[in-house]
């Protein structure tokens, strides 16, 4: 994938991680919740931290290091300076994820007359957060996803994604379950190429085609 790759999503993750109370208040009041739900703060902080230390650690400046290596990254309320280079980095971070999406809109809007009709249709009506249910290879040049997109933006429903004059396919190991994420299609001389950013763990699922077919399967719950 040439815009939403693996690394773009990782950094997305630690600028989500880094956001912080406004008020040393507001954090006072979160961590007396948990007290009084009888969860304690400074494990649930520490807990997150670990799941996210290896990015942070690629993702951030040398500047938090320290701070993450310590685990106090979250379980303290930051000081001005340490909040106001958060602030900063998380400014850059978000110029740096928003320049991908221009970039690829950009690009999408120069190949959409060379795609086709549901190819467009693919792009344009997105599947973020559908869930993988099956991913199959029922015939030669032929090759199905079948997905569960009840929580995505569209359809509400099972839906069916028959790939055809299949020339290039590169599937995730146990894609059943996985979440779409992000997609991107081009134009290509077989067709079209589209590349597809799964969760979780973070990875890659990529087909070229010469078309696709959108099948519903079912209605979408009243």
């Amino acid at each position: 994938m040439r815009f939403f790759t693996i690394p773009w999503y990782e950094e997305m993750q630690v600028r989500g991680f880094m956001v912080f109370p406004e008020k040393e208040q507001d954090w006072l009041e979160d961590v007396a919740w948990h007290v009084a739900e009888g969860i304690s703060y400074e494990q649930r902080a520490q807990d997150a931290l670990d799941y996210y230390k290896s990015d942070l650690l690629k993702y951030l400046p040398e500047y938090f290091h320290a701070s993450v290596l310590n685990g106090t990254l979250k379980s303290t309320y930051p000081a001005s300076e340490f909040r106001e280079r958060a602030e900063q980095w998380c400014r850059e971070a978000d110029e740096r994820i928003q320049a991908k999406f221009t970039e690829y809109r950009q690009s999408y809007n120069a190949a959409k007359s060379m795609l086709p009709a549901q190819a467009v249709q693919l792009a344009e009506r997105s599947l973020h957060d559908a869930r993988v249910i099956s991913c199959t290879v029922p015939a030669d040049g032929v090759a199905e996803l079948v997905l569960d997109c009840s929580g995505a933006m569209h359809y509400q429903c099972d839906v069916r994604l028959r790939f055809t004059g299949v020339s290039g396919l590169s599937v995730p190991e146990r894609i059943e379950g996985k979440y779409w994420l992000y997609d991107e299609i081009c134009a290509v001389e077989q067709g079209f190429e589209l590349g597809v950013l799964m969760d979780s763990p973070p990875c890659e699922f990529s087909i070229t085609a010469e078309d696709v077919f959108i099948e519903p399967l079912g209605s979408p719950p009243v």
